[in-house]
């Protein structure tokens, strides 16, 4: 039904918004939930389960050791995981959060350029393999995603007249889910500069602006202290760029491209109108600032990880759907004849009011336009398909905790003795307890949340050495490259658990298991003299 005094022509502009912004979001669920229960989660996703599941004084004394930065999301998981400790409820926010930025990207290619922009790059952004990956990831880094492109979409309105404190509000909670979300800042900041705004807009930013950062200077000081977490971390090089650019745009080759040509066509429009944004005044800066700060200042001290700036992914498919539109226009100014129309006459064809069907290149009718563009998305969907169902995969993750879990319960028996070397291979444990019930830690004396920590608390290097001299077979559950020697631990109790298992123990069994691997060890007898880790010894009688 239509209503009375409300022109019919507005009330069709109004449906095909909410279709441009509803229907990515549903293709994200969609591409979300598919396969969502992988029957596995890796170290990281087993560090937010089983965080999660601790009291809330648990997880606050945890985050005065480590993990600070990631605080609010695991008191939000806190809340979440109430309702059932799974691993499809960790994953849902991600999904949910994955579905409202494909959203949030739609409505601004369509509050930044026109419906159809707005449609193809939230499409864009909903068939990504980045995108999918972090949509099933139980970590925060979907719903940081999700804050930033909301707190992008308000800082236009704002500019038009809109809510400071909305903007201010919302990246204050983004920049809490991660204190590298700050770096958001510098691409708004680039943002208010292409569009050449005035000292009342800057003033308006800088009150909403200057809170977030003041209130996220303690955070930064308590993560700072805890620093060592992310020694891992190397220095990014160009391949590092060139890795996040192929994630950004496609991994594929064919995919990539083709949005890589679209997304440097959609440049032309970088600058507009004094006071105004444009599609790409917006997304370039989105996309490209908080990448390349963080890279630079890893250069000096190395913090960077694709994840970390995962967020900058919604501005690269408006780059992408901007591009498209203006090869689009070029087209729409080719008339039947072959000659080209003036640019000002194609702006005006481009008018959403009237019919200026009489004057448009046939291919160039909007109807055809969207549909052709929707098109080019699902090719380049089937073409990403094979990346997005393996990912789906828990063997495509650095390790796969629930297959531990699976032969430490199949293989071991009552009473058995395991070790984890080093303790933070405990994480099996701490998120399959299940599977552990009937063996023995035999190193630990804290568990995780009594201590505080996220491992728990083990025994000296003296008081190792005592409990393993009492075991004659011990299961242990390690990185294979530590028991193979290609790296060293610091840990003095560490270094003592493998040089007891080379000196008294023989490696009888092992089952690989990706990053992490499932060995016993049987007592060497007496008298044997410790030499090199024999070779693996046939599976015992018992099995």
């Amino acid at each position: 039904m239509v209503n009375v005094g409300v022109p019919v022509g507005a009330q069709s502009r109004k449906a095909h918004r909410r279709v441009a912004v509803c229907l990515p979001a549903l293709v994200m669920l969609g591409a979300g939930l598919w396969r969502l229960d992988r029957g596995g989660m890796w170290r990281d996703e087993a560090v937010s389960l089983q965080v999660g599941r601790r009291t809330a004084p648990q997880i606050w004394r945890l985050l005065d050791d480590v993990d600070a930065v990631h605080g609010l999301y695991y008191l939000l998981m806190h809340a979440v995981l109430a309702v059932h400790p799974g691993e499809v409820v960790l994953r849902l926010p991600s999904v949910c959060a994955a579905a409202v930025t494909a959203a949030l990207v739609a409505a601004l290619g369509t509050r930044l350029a026109r419906p159809r922009v707005g449609l193809w790059a939230g499409l864009l952004y909903a068939v990504t393999p980045m995108a999918g990956h972090y949509a099933q990831e139980g970590r925060s880094y979907a719903l940081v995603a999700a804050g930033a492109t909301g707190a992008t979409l308000l800082l236009v309105r704002a500019v038009q007249g809109g809510s400071w404190w909305a903007y201010g509000a919302v990246l204050g909670v983004t920049c809490w889910l991660h204190e590298f979300a700050v770096l958001l800042l510098c691409a708004h900041a680039g943002a208010l500069a292409l569009a050449r705004v005035g000292a009342r807009v800057w003033r308006g930013w800088g009150c909403a602006a200057g809170p977030v950062v003041l209130s996220l200077l303690p955070l930064v000081g308590v993560s700072w202290g805890q620093a060592a977490q992310v020694a891992w971390l190397r220095r990014p090089t160009a391949s590092s760029a060139e890795g996040l650019l192929r994630g950004f745009l496609g991994p594929g080759a064919g995919v990539y491209g083709v949005c890589l040509v679209l997304a440097s066509a959609g440049l032309a429009g970088l600058v507009g109108r004094r006071g105004q944004f444009t599609l790409a005044g917006v997304a370039l800066p989105l996309t490209v600032v908080p990448p390349v700060v963080l890279m630079s200042a890893s250069q000096v001290s190395p913090l960077y990880a694709d994840r970390y700036v995962l967020y900058a992914l919604s501005g690269a498919p408006l780059l992408v759907a901007g591009g498209a539109e203006w090869v689009a226009g070029a087209v729409g100014r080719l008339r039947p004849g072959g000659r080209w129309a003036p640019a000002r006459s194609a702006r005006r064809n481009d008018c959403p009011h009237g019919d200026v069907s009489r004057t448009r290149h046939p291919l160039a009718q909007p109807p055809l336009v969207a549909f052709a563009g929707v098109l080019a998305v699902c090719l380049a969907f089937l073409l990403q398909l094979p990346l997005l169902r393996a990912d789906r995969d828990p063997g495509t993750r650095p390790d796969d905790l629930g297959a531990v879990s699976r032969v430490v319960a199949r293989e071991s028996g009552p009473g058995d003795a395991v070790v984890f070397v080093p303790g933070s291979a405990r994480n099996a444990a701490l998120a399959y307890p299940r599977a552990f019930r009937g063996v023995r830690d035999v190193v630990l004396l804290e568990g995780a949340a009594e201590s505080g920590t996220l491992y728990g608390r083990e025994a000296g290097a003296r008081e190792v050495r005592r409990r393993l001299a009492r075991q004659d077979r011990v299961w242990v559950v390690a990185d294979p490259g530590l028991l193979a020697g290609r790296w060293s631990p610091r840990s003095p109790a560490e270094r003592a658990k493998l040089a007891v298992l080379r000196r008294d123990f023989s490696q009888w069994e092992e089952i690989p298991r990706g990053a992490t691997t499932v060995r016993l060890y049987v007592r060497k007898p007496p008298g044997t003299h410790p030499g090199p880790p024999p070779p693996l010894l046939p599976r015992p009688a018992r099995w």
